[in-house]
């Protein structure tokens, strides 16, 4: 089974999260990671599953004005460089550039701050129907991992990630590990 996984991130977190279903991943076979700005045209070429994330800013995908002002805050400690995945096009722009690929496997997920939906509001619908207008087969509900004011995963996050990811390969149809 080959797995993609695209994620968008500013500080970190996206980031982590996004290795953290790597690693699942990787027990059920091939896995490629890649942002955006780094994606080769054919990345969805052959994949059996594909895992798309980005951070949420302003309730929803981000956009390039977003990205470059996420920039302007300061640096938090423990995490990758901010800004090391910011270069080129973000999530928005990508999904520009999807044809058509009905039938690959999906699910969406994102990043955004703790406190309801509806005031944080949720990247991760944004991408989940991007991926059914360009005809992908969502396997699992769009799924948020929560930051906390301080900019940092909330304890307990990268094990929801894991879990998360066992739960969509557990999910899917045989016919996807042939």
């Amino acid at each position: 089974m080959r797995t993609v996984i695209i994620y968008e991130s500013v500080y970190g977190n996206t980031r982590n999260v996004a290795e953290e279903l790597a690693e699942v991943a990787r027990s059920h076979g091939d896995v490629e990671l890649f942002t955006p700005a780094v994606a080769p045209a054919d990345a969805l070429h052959g994949a059996d599953l594909v895992l798309i994330g980005g951070p949420t800013h302003i309730h929803g995908m981000s956009w390039a004005a977003t990205r470059q002002s996420g920039l302007a805050a300061p640096p938090v400690t423990g995490h990758h460089a901010a800004g090391a995945d910011v270069p080129g096009p973000g999530l928005r722009n990508w999904f520009h550039g999807v044809g058509r690929v009905d039938g690959v496997l999906a699910a969406a997920f994102d990043t955004r701050l703790e406190g309801i939906e509806v005031v944080t509001g949720r990247a991760s619908l944004g991408i989940s129907r991007r991926l059914r207008h360009h005809g992908f087969t969502e396997v699992a509900a769009p799924r948020s991992f929560i930051v906390g004011r301080d900019n940092v995963l909330c304890v307990g996050e990268t094990d929801r990630a894991r879990e998360w990811a066992t739960s969509v390969f557990d999910s899917l149809p045989a016919l996807a590990f042939q």
